[in-house]
C-alpha cells in the first residue's frame, strides 16, 4: 500500500490515501499545521531541545508515536452505564477524495457550499453520473465511488444577496486525489495497524455532517450544528441562546462510534440596530445621553455584524459592520462626486424620504474600503439572522447560558436520543449513499466505580480518619493536619450596607471557626474593622497596611498576615485590582468574602473559608493516608514529584493580550499535597507552553530545597491539549522536561509519565440503574470507563472523579501520551482518583487532578496582572527574566511577594 499526501487536503497518516498516477499537483505551499510544525522545529532548535527517545511501548510509524494500553483495569466494583455515542457500521463502499478549487476565492464556507450545491444540482447527472458527493466547504469533496474524470472545470452562477440581486459567476476545479481503502481503517479498529487513518474518519465524519449542513435553517459551526427551531432562551442585551447538537465520529474499541451531544450557543437577535444597541446598553435612545463607556461598548459589540438595509425596499443589500463614526448622526457629513459635500441627515431625507430618528447615535461604518467606508444609520440597519455571537458574554449572560444548558441527565440522554431520531440517519440520502449505518442505541458498558481514598486529619481531633462519601465529606469533629498561624490581622468592607459591627461580628464567628479547626486564630484585630468605598483602592489598601505595621512597631520581626475583604455581590473589577495589589505589590495573603454570604455566615461557609485561610498561611488541611503510610501506587516508591500544567487564552476579541502558561509541583514526599506555581506570558493563542524547560527547572530545584530529595519520578498531568496538537506536546514539552533535569546535572534522568487532562470533550455516562447513580441522578463518583468507547489501541481512560450538583456531570477523559514508570491501568487510574481528593479549597472531590485544577486557577489569576498589550513574564516567588522570544518592549508582569508567592494559587 503506497502513501500519498497533498499541500491541498489530501493528507492522511498511515498511508490510507492512494495516489493515483499522473496527480501531483499544488505541492509548491504546505498547509497550515506544517507551517506550524516548522515553528516548532526552530523554537526547538532555539533552546537546544531534541526529541526524546520513546518507551518501548509506544506505537505508531514516523513521527506518530503514542503509548499503547498497557491492559485494562479490574480495581472498583462493576456497574453498567449508558455512553452517547452510537455504533456506526460500514458497507465497504469505495471512497473516494477531490481536491476543490472556487474561483473568485470566497472565504465563507457557507457561500462555498451553496456554489457546490449548485453545482450538483446543475451537473449531478450529466457529468457525476448520479452520485451524492459531501464537502467540507473548503478544498475537499468525497465520493462513494469514482467521478467520470481526474480533473474537470465547471461554472456555476449565483444570486448575489449582497450586490443588489445580482448573479456571481463561480469557476469550480475539482480534481482527483485519491481513493482510500476502507480495509486499512477496519484492520486500525481491530488493533491490527497502529496509526489511526484519521483522513479517511474526516471523510467519512463529514458524510454525516452533510445533511444538517445543507438545510437553510441550520447553522453549523465547526461538528456542532444550531438553530432556533431547536429552541431558543434570552440571555440579554441582544443576544439569545440557540440549542443545537454536536457530533463526531470517533474510532474506539468496539468499532466506529458517533458522539452525539446537545448543546447552545449565543446567536446575536435579528432586529434593528439601535434597537439592539437599546438592550445592549440599557438606554432609551430617545431621551437618554451616550457615554464614552456606552460607545466604546457599542463598538466593540457591533464590529463585525452583518446587517441588511431596509430603506431601498426590495432591494435589501448586506454589509459587514467595520465600525462606528466619530460623531453622531446630526453632524455626519459626507462627500460624493455628484453631490459634493452632503449632511447624512439630509441626503437620507432627499433621496430616500426618510427623517432620520436618533440624531444623537453614532452612525454604522460599513464596506470593504477602510479608507472610502459606507455611512448607515443605527434605526435602518436589521441584523441578519443565524450569527453567533463570538466574543465574550458578560456575568448575566454567562449565567443565563447556564440555566439554558443545564439539564438532569435523564432529560440530556433522552434529548440526545431524539437528535439521533430526528437526524434519521436510516433514510439519510448521504449515509445511503456512503453505506454508513448508525445505531439507534447508545452504547452499554460495564464500567467500575473505584473506592475513595481515606483522608488523614490531625490526632486531636475526635475522627482522626475520614472516609468520603459519594465524593463529599465534612469538617466536623476533625482537625486540620497542619494548622497554621494567623497572628496579626484586620478588616474591610467595601459594601456599604455592611457596618463595622457588621464586620466585627463576622470576623469573630470567623475566627472562632478557624480555631474549631485547628488554626491558631487571633481573637483580636491589630486595626479595627473600616468600611470604605472602592474609588480609590490603591492608596487605601497602601494605607491601611502602614497602619498596620505601624501598630506592630513594638515587633519589628512581624508583619501583617491576612487581610479579610467584604465585597459587594457586584464589583466588577475590585476583586481582582485588590488581589494584584496585595500579592504583587503590598505582600499580603488576603480572603475575600461576598457580602451575600457573609451576611448569612452559616457553618458550612465558614468551615469553606478557614480551609482556604489555612492553606495561604502555610498549613495543610488533609492528607491521603495512604500516602503517610507509602501504599500510594507507583509514586509511592521512591521520590516523586507531581505537575499540572495549563495555558489560559484570552477570551474572544481581545487579540492583543497573550496567553498565559502556568505549571505547579508538589512541594513535599510522600504526602503530594502543598505546591508551588509559577506562571508565563506567551504569544497569543500559543498552546505549548515555550518556556516549560525553564518552569520545570526552577519547580525540581524548589522540591529539593525544601524536602532534601531528588525527585526520581516526574507524574506530569497537562490540561488544555485537543487531539490535534498530541503530536506536538510529544514532540516538544516531553523534550523540554529531560532539558530541564539535563540543566540540573548531566547524568539526571528521572523517568516521566506524561498525561493529558480533556474537559472540553462531548461524551457523557449515564446510569442504568441505582448501583450506578447518586442523589443528583449522575452516575457515581469513581465512575471509570476503559472500554468500548476508549481509544482501540491507546492508553485512555474517562474517570468521573465528583459527585453531580446540577445538570449533567462530565467525565475527564485521562490520555497517556508518555510513561517510562510503566503504570498498569489499575495503578493510574487510582492514583489520578486520588489526586481529585487532595484540592485545598473545599472538602469534595473535583472533576479534574488538582495539580490541573490549581495550574489552571494560577493561570487565571495572573491574566488578571496584566495590561492589555503586554507580553512578559511573571514567576511566582522569582524575578522573572524577560521573554526571550519577545522585543525589548514587551513588559515584564510584577513578582510576587515573598509572603504570598506560595500559595498564590489557593487565593
Amino acid at each position: 500500500m503506497s502513501s500519498y499526501q497533498s499541500g491541498h487536503g489530501g493528507q492522511s497518516r498511515g498511508g490510507v490515501w492512494i495516489q493515483h498516477v499522473g496527480h501531483s499537483d499544488n505541492q509548491g505551499q504546505g498547509s497550515a499545521s506544517q507551517y506550524s510544525a516548522n515553528k516548532l522545529e526552530e523554537q526547538m532548535s532555539e533552546l537546544a531541545l531534541q526529541p526524546a527517545a520513546p518507551p518501548e511501548n509506544m506505537v505508531g510509524t514516523g513521527k506518530t508515536k503514542f503509548l499503547h494500553r498497557p491492559g485494562k483495569g479490574t480495581r472498583g466494583r462493576k456497574v453498567v452505564v449508558r455512553a452517547n455515542h452510537f455504533l456506526v457500521q460500514l458497507s465497504g463502499k469505495e471512497l473516494h477524495h477531490y481536491d476543490v478549487t472556487i474561483m473568485p476565492t470566497v472565504t465563507s464556507r457557507g457561500t462555498n457550499r451553496e456554489v457546490m450545491r449548485a453545482l450538483v444540482k446543475v451537473y449531478g447527472h450529466s457529468n457525476l453520473e448520479g452520485r451524492l458527493p459531501v464537502y467540507d466547504g473548503r478544498k475537499s469533496l468525497y465520493t462513494a465511488g469514482p467521478l467520470p474524470f481526474e480533473s474537470r472545470r465547471f461554472e456555476v452562477s449565483l444570486a448575489d444577496e449582497d450586490q443588489f440581486l445580482r448573479e456571481r459567476v463561480f469557476k469550480v476545479e475539482i480534481k482527483h486525489v485519491g481513493s482510500a481503502d476502507l480495509r486499512y481503517l477496519e484492520a486500525f479498529l481491530m488493533g491490527g495497524q497502529p496509526d489511526a487513518p484519521q483522513g479517511v474518519i474526516q471523510a467519512l465524519d463529514i458524510v454525516l455532517g452533510e445533511h444538517p449542513s445543507s438545510s437553510n435553517s441550520i447553522i453549523p459551526v465547526g461538528r456542532s450544528f444550531f438553530s432556533d427551531s431547536f429552541g431558543s432562551h434570552k440571555l440579554g442585551d441582544g443576544l439569545d441562546s440557540w440549542r443545537g447538537f454536536y457530533k463526531s465520529l470517533r474510532p474506539t474499541q468496539m468499532g466506529l462510534s458517533l458522539n452525539v451531544d446537545t448543546l447552545s450557543t449565543a446567536f446575536v437577535v435579528s432586529t434593528l440596530v439601535s434597537e439592539f444597541v437599546s438592550k445592549l446598553i440599557g438606554k432609551n435612545l430617545n431621551n437618554s445621553r451616550l457615554t464614552n463607556a456606552d460607545i466604546m461598548k457599542m463598538k466593540r459589540v457591533l464590529k463585525g455584524i452583518k446587517v441588511e438595509v431596509t430603506h431601498r425596499g426590495a432591494t435589501r443589500r448586506k454589509y459587514r459592520i467595520s465600525g462606528l463614526t466619530t460623531v453622531a448622526t446630526r453632524d455626519l457629513t459626507f462627500t460624493c462626486d455628484e453631490l459634493g459635500t452632503k449632511k447624512l441627515v439630509d441626503y437620507f431625507r432627499e433621496v430616500y424620504q426618510h427623517n432620520i430618528r436618533f440624531l444623537d447615535l453614532p452612525c454604522l461604518e460599513v464596506g470593504s474600503n477602510p479608507k472610502r467606508p459606507i455611512y448607515l444609520p443605527m434605526e435602518v440597519c436589521m441584523i441578519v439572522k443565524g450569527q453567533r455571537y463570538e466574543k465574550k458574554l458578560n456575568e448575566n449572560q454567562k449565567t443565563n447560558l447556564l440555566r439554558a444548558t443545564c439539564q438532569k441527565p435523564v432529560d440530556r440522554e433522552n434529548n440526545i436520543i431524539k437528535i439521533l431520531r430526528d437526524n434519521n440517519y436510516s433514510e439519510d440520502t448521504f449515509a445511503i449513499e456512503f453505506g454508513l449505518t448508525v445505531s439507534r442505541q447508545p452504547t452499554t458498558i460495564e464500567s467500575r466505580v473505584l473506592p475513595p481514598p481515606l483522608l488523614k486529619y490531625h490526632e486531636t481531633g475526635v475522627q482522626k480518619e475520614c472516609m468520603p462519601r459519594f465524593g463529599a465529606w465534612n469538617m466536623n469533629d476533625k482537625k486540620l493536619v497542619n494548622g497554621g498561624k494567623v497572628n496579626f490581622w484586620y478588616c474591610i468592607s467595601f459594601s456599604p450596607n455592611f457596618t463595622p459591627n457588621d464586620a466585627r461580628w463576622f470576623c469573630k464567628e470567623l475566627g472562632d471557626m478557624c480555631r474549631v479547626s485547628g488554626m491558631e486564630f487571633a481573637e483580636r484585630p491589630i486595626l479595627p474593622p473600616i468600611v470604605a468605598a472602592g474609588d480609590r483602592l490603591e492608596t487605601l489598601l497602601k494605607s491601611r497596611y502602614r497602619e498596620a505595621v505601624s501598630a506592630l512597631r513594638d515587633r519589628p520581626d512581624k508583619l501583617p498576615d491576612l487581610l479579610i475583604a467584604i465585597l459587594p455581590d457586584n464589583n466588577g473589577n475590585l476583586y481582582s485590582n485588590l488581589k494584584r495589589i496585595c500579592e504583587t505589590e503590598i505582600g499580603l495573603v488576603t480572603q475575600c468574602c461576598l457580602t451575600k454570604k457573609v451576611v448569612r455566615a452559616n457553618p458550612v461557609y465558614l468551615s469553606n473559608l478557614a480551609l482556604k485561610i489555612n492553606v495561604k498561611v502555610g498549613g495543610r488541611n488533609t492528607v491521603l493516608a495512604d500516602a503517610i503510610t507509602r501504599r500510594v501506587p507507583v509514586v509511592s516508591r521512591e521520590p516523586t514529584i507531581i505537575f499540572g500544567a495549563d495555558v489560559s487564552h484570552p477570551p474572544p476579541g481581545e487579540d492583543g493580550n497573550p496567553s498565559i502558561a502556568a505549571v505547579v509541583a508538589s512541594q513535599d514526599w510522600p504526602e503530594m499535597t502543598t505546591y508551588l506555581g509559577t506562571s508565563r506570558t506567551q504569544k497569543h493563542r500559543q498552546e505549548i507552553i515555550f518556556h516549560l524547560s525553564e518552569m520545570v527547572k526552577n519547580l525540581l530545584v524548589s522540591f529539593r530545597r525544601k524536602t532534601n530529595l531528588e525527585p526520581k519520578k516526574i507524574i506530569f498531568f497537562r490540561d488544555g491539549v485537543s487531539e490535534g496538537q498530541f503530536q506536538r506536546v510529544l514532540h516538544y514539552e516531553i523534550s523540554a522536561i529531560r532539558n530541564a533535569c539535563k540543566q540540573l546535572r548531566a547524568d539526571y534522568v528521572p523517568s516521566i509519565t506524561f498525561i493529558v487532562v480533556q474537559k472540553r470533550h462531548h461524551t457523557r455516562l449515564f446510569p442504568t440503574d441505582n448501583r450506578s447513580m447518586d442523589r443528583s441522578g449522575n452516575i457515581l463518583p469513581g465512575t471509570v470507563v476503559d472500554t468500548k468507547i476508549c481509544h482501540p489501541i491507546e492508553f485512555d481512560f474517562y474517570l468521573c472523579s465528583h459527585a453531580g450538583i446540577q445538570g449533567t456531570s462530565r467525565p475527564a477523559h485521562y490520555r497517556v501520551l508518555w510513561d517510562d514508570n510503566g503504570f498498569s491501568a489499575d495503578e493510574l487510574q487510582t492514583l489520578t482518583y486520588y489526586l481529585c481528593y487532595i484540592n485545598a479549597r473545599c472538602t469534595r472531590s473535583v472533576s479534574i487532578v488538582a495539580p490541573t485544577y490549581y495550574a489552571h486557577h494560577f493561570a487565571s489569576r495572573s491574566s488578571s496582572y496584566l495590561e492589555p498589550g503586554d507580553l512578559g513574564s511573571f514567576v511566582a516567588g522569582s524575578s522573572a527574566s524577560r521573554d526571550e522570544a519577545s522585543s525589548a518592549m514587551i513588559k515584564q508582569l510584577p513578582a510576587l511577594k515573598d509572603n504570598v508567592k506560595e500559595v498564590m494559587f489557593y487565593c
